[in-house]
This record gives structure tokens, sequence and C-alpha cells, in this order.
């Protein structure tokens, strides 16, 4: 068994033009890995910064911050099955069904949020957060830009409008939530969304670059008829789709309205943006992938929840 391991360890070595000697040197002078040091614990818990000595903000920047690591791990799943020129029904059924399970982990967990932190103390600590916005995560942008077809993306008052073959720039100024930060009746953008551009619009036209041609929608259609025909991942693609644009978006709604819509009256998001109608799946009607729903679940897309 020793031999066998020693042969293997040549030949990786040989592979990469390597002293197997030199390496197996060097483990003699390395320390045992520990779980802290794997894990990065010690880094991990320093990454809280709150701007006031209000408890409840530590929840909520640890949820966001576990938010962003999810994301991480989403991007990663869908990159599996764009970079795969090979992929079939089953694996990408078992990505796909992988994805949901982070997102239906997305969702539960908003109940830390919307019954984990006192509305007092959130409604004194936002303040200080202005004009930061959740619509800032670049990680999620682009779960939405790997997921589906740019077309699929746009404000649904310009989607009729807006040609497939449309420049990135321009489709990129049609984005729905662009309605978070943009008066589209004098062009005027706000200061949050202006930043979050100034930041990553560059990196975004870069990436939709490759995910227009590699997103799940259009690796789906390029299947071969046997494989779109497969009902499992025809049901693994619908609860997707259902996971991230209902599901996921309607927790996160029903959390907002718990905090800003107080007595009635309908607060203002940090970002300034008209946050009900840029939430509500029954307004944008964000679809990934449209042609595997029916015409009555299209048009009743958010409508009861």
């Amino acid at each position: 068994m020793e031999t066998k391991i020693i042969d293997q360890l040549n030949d990786k070595y040989k592979k990469l033009e390597q002293d197997l000697n030199v390496h197996l040197e060097g483990l003699l002078h390395s320390k045992p890995i520990n779980y802290w040091d794997y894990i990065q614990t010690d880094a991990l818990l320093n990454l809280q910064l709150p701007r006031t000595a209000l408890p409840d903000e530590m929840v909520f920047i640890m949820y966001h911050q576990i938010n962003e690591l999810l994301f991480k791990m989403i991007l990663g799943e869908i990159e599996q099955v764009a970079k795969n020129d090979a992929v079939d029904a089953a694996t990408f059924s078992s990505k796909l069904m992988r994805i949901s399970r982070y997102f239906d982990m997305l969702t539960s967990s908003f109940s830390i949020m919307k019954d984990g932190m006192d509305v007092e103390q959130y409604n004194k600590f936002r303040t200080t957060l202005t004009p930061a916005s959740g619509f800032q995560s670049a990680q999620y942008r682009k779960i939405e830009f790997a997921s589906t077809e740019l077309i699929n993306l746009i404000d649904k008052r310009f989607r009729d409008t807006i040609d497939r073959n449309s420049s990135y720039e321009n489709a990129f100024e049609h984005l729905y939530w662009q309605a978070a930060g943009k008066d589209y009746k004098t062009g005027k953008k706000s200061y949050t969304l202006t930043v979050f551009e100034d930041k990553y619009k560059d990196e975004f036209i870069r990436f939709t670059k490759f995910y227009n041609t590699h997103n799940l929608w259009t690796k789906f259609k390029g299947l071969p008829q046997k494989e779109k025909d497969n009902k499992q991942l025809i049901k693994a693609m619908r609860h997707y789709d259902y996971t991230v644009n209902i599901k996921w978006v309607m927790a996160h709604y029903n959390t907002a309205n718990h905090y800003l819509n107080i007595g009635g009256k309908t607060a203002e998001a940090t970002g300034g943006s008209e946050w009900v109608k840029y939430m509500h799946p029954k307004y944008q009607k964000r679809i990934f992938f449209p042609e595997l729903w029916t015409k009555q679940e299209l048009e009743e897309w958010g409508a009861e929840v």
C-alpha cells in the first residue's frame, strides 16, 4: 500500500516537473493542520465592525455575511454547470437542487432577521447605514446574471422594447434593480446606485459576456432534446426558479415589511428605493426560465403571495 502511494506521488510530481523528495522533506517541517487555522476562525470572528453600540446590529451584520458566503457557494455550483461542455440532465439536476437547498436555507433564515432583532434597535442603527442598500450585493447580481438571459432581468416596463441583441451597456441601464435607484423620467441616479456602478459595473459587464452564452437557461436550451425533456431536470429548473424568485424574494419582502411598515406607514429603504414595487415579484415578474411555465402561471406570478 505504501509503495503504491509513493508511486502515485512520484507520478504526480513528475507531471508537475517537481522533485518529490523536496516536497517530502517539507512535510518534516510543516505543522499539523488544526480546525481554527483551516477555517480561519480568528479572522472570521473579527470581520464584524458595527457602527453603533446596539447589540442587535451584530445580528444584522453577521446574518448578511452568512448570506454572502452562501452566495459564493451558489456561484461555485453554477460555474460547474457553466464550464461543463458535456453536462447531462442528471448532473444539471443535481447542481440545481444543491443551489435550491442553499436558497431554502437563505429563505428560512429570514426568521433570524424578522424575529431575531428588536424593532426599536433596528430602526435606530439602520439610520447609520444610509445610503447603503441590500441591492448592492454584487454576488447576488452575479447569481441572476449566471441564471438566465439578460432579457429576463430587464425592468418589466421596458422588457418588450429592449432588443435581445442590445448592447450590454444599454441592457444594463434597464435592469430591473436599476429601479431601486433611478428616476427613469429624468435619468438621474441615486448616490447608492452611482457608487455601486462605479465599483462593479465593469466587472458585471465582463461577467455577463461569459454568462451571456453560459447561463443556466442557455445551457439548458443547448442540451440535446432528450435531455431537455427529462422530467427530473424540468422539475429542478422550475423548483429553482420558484425558490429564488418567489420564496426567497417574498421572505425578504416580508422581513422588510415587518421593520419598515410600522403602523401602516411604509418607511423609505436606506438606499432610498421604492422597495415595495422593487421587491415584490408580482410587479417585476423576475422569471429565470419563462418557457418552463404555462401562460397562466406567468400571468399569476407572485400574485397570490
